[in-house]
């Protein structure tokens, strides 16, 4: 757990021009969703470029606590032999997700409507995380749950005997709620419908039509998007290839942006329109940020992202663009310290609920690092190029992305930028340092706070 390793403490200062091609991890939240999916099919899937995080691993060592065999051989393929829907076995020990929030909160989803008990613990980070907004559906479904003050980790839940179809609208726009669901409805007989006033990543939809799933999908002239789903569900086995993060993708892009003469290029990123809002955003503000060869891998939109050195200038974000970049709007932030005028957040509310508080996470870093700003319960106002950036030292909180975020601010800032800590950067970007370095980034350990 992210937690008990040392910190390891990191300053960034100043950086020389990046060039080159690069790839970033695979995505997140498809790795995720690759092994349990996988876990529910009667047969072996087969995985390519698997995000091999500590996120994601977590999730891998609680497939297999829940009965799949989960293999990664010498060319770093990894197979899980799954049990099938309704097959799920009563882990004999509690299943620890370290700091994998989508890894959690999906898992509780998948085990809700099967009738085992599962007892969910992990880190000081995701213990201090919501987890009602999840279980408020699955109790609805027939699963009981108890939990810490606040619904919070440790958790135990015991899957319903006879699950419950419902019909559920979103209170929030959270991908993981509705994916939680759809995942519980695959063992329920009858028909489980899910309202989504406000599109969020479709991963999950997309990924159970491919495992053989049959959802019904329509959006009104609101944009409100009903999915349906009749179980129980019987899932093929499937090979899949994991498409590079966009939100990974976020920091190099970002720095390339910020530091003189950088010339990128970030191959095989996923394109798919629900996660893109940073790339249009950051060519709203005069990025130049080129998608190249654009093509189809395993359903999914993926191309070359080249990125060049650029002026950036404030603009206001549409705040119905958040769900589409949520996890980006740290590195935003960065990016518009940089830029002329004002940025203008609106729609954070979610920041509120992530591995931080990231918007108060991200206030501070400014605020120590001389980047005017003004923030309020669910909006941030960055004003850009008022004076020097940097010189600070950031309080990261356990949050790798506010780790990255302030070492990419470094790159491009007067003075250095110091996090206090990079360890948990493991949980979505193994190898973020080494790949930055060998970019240009000049990184180097801190001297102690006296």
């Amino acid at each position: 757990m992210a937690s008990s390793i040392a910190p390891a403490p990191l300053s960034a200062q100043a950086s020389g021009p990046l060039t080159g091609r690069i790839r970033v991890p695979g995505d997140k939240s498809i790795s995720h969703r690759s092994l349990m999916l996988g876990t529910l099919a009667v047969g072996t899937t087969e995985i390519d470029g698997l995000l091999e995080s500590a996120d994601v691993l977590a999730t891998a060592a609680a497939m297999r606590a829940l009965g799949a065999t989960v293999t990664r051989s010498e060319d770093g393929r990894w197979r899980v032999a799954g049990v099938g829907v309704g097959g799920l076995l009563e882990p004999t020990a509690p299943l620890d997700f370290g700091n994998a929030g989508t890894g959690c909160r999906l898992a509780l989803g998948l085990v809700g409507t099967h009738h085992i008990a599962v007892t969910a613990v992990g880190d000081a980070s995701l213990s201090g995380r919501p987890m009602g907004r999840v279980l408020a559906p699955l109790r609805l479904m027939g699963a009981e749950a108890i939990a810490r003050q606040g619904d919070r980790l440790p958790l135990t839940i015991r899957g319903a005997k006879t699950p419950t179809p419902i019909s559920y609208r979103l209170p929030v726009a959270s991908a993981q709620v509705k994916s939680a669901v759809l995942l519980a409805a695959l063992n329920t007989p009858g028909t489980t419908t899910v309202i989504e006033p406000v599109a969020t990543r479709d991963h999950t939809e997309r990924m159970l039509e491919g495992f053989g799933a049959t959802l019904s999908i329509t959006t009104d002239a609101d944009g409100v998007r009903t999915i349906r789903i009749d179980g129980p569900v019987e899932l093929s086995p499937q090979s899949v290839t994991v498409p590079c993060d966009p939100s990974s993708a976020a920091f190099p892009i970002v720095a390339a942006l910020l530091v003189p003469g950088s010339d990128l290029t970030i191959e095989a990123v996923l394109l798919n329109p629900t996660r893109t809002g940073l790339i249009t955003t950051l060519q709203e503000m005069g990025g130049d940020l080129v998608i190249e060869n654009e093509r189809l891998s395993g359903g999914e939109r993926v191309g070359d992202l080249r990125v060049r050195a650029s002026k950036l200038t404030g603009i206001t974000v549409p705040p119905e663009r958040a769900p589409s970049m949520i996890d980006e709007y740290p590195v935003l932030a960065v990016a518009a310290a940089f830029a002329e005028g004002e940025t203008v957040m609106h729609g954070l509310e979610e920041l509120r609920v992530k591995e931080s508080d990231r918007l108060a996470a991200v206030a501070a870093g400014l605020s120590a690092n001389r980047v005017e700003h003004e923030t309020g319960p669910d909006w941030l106002v960055v004003r850009g190029r008022r004076g020097s950036v940097g010189g600070g030292r950031v309080t990261t909180h356990l949050d790798h992305r506010i780790a990255m975020s302030f070492l990419v601010m470094g790159m491009a800032a007067d003075a250095a930028v110091s996090v206090d800590d990079t360890a948990m950067i493991d949980t979505s970007f193994p190898g973020f340092t080494a790949l930055m370095e060998g970019l240009g980034a000049r990184f180097a350990t801190p001297d102690p706070v006296a």
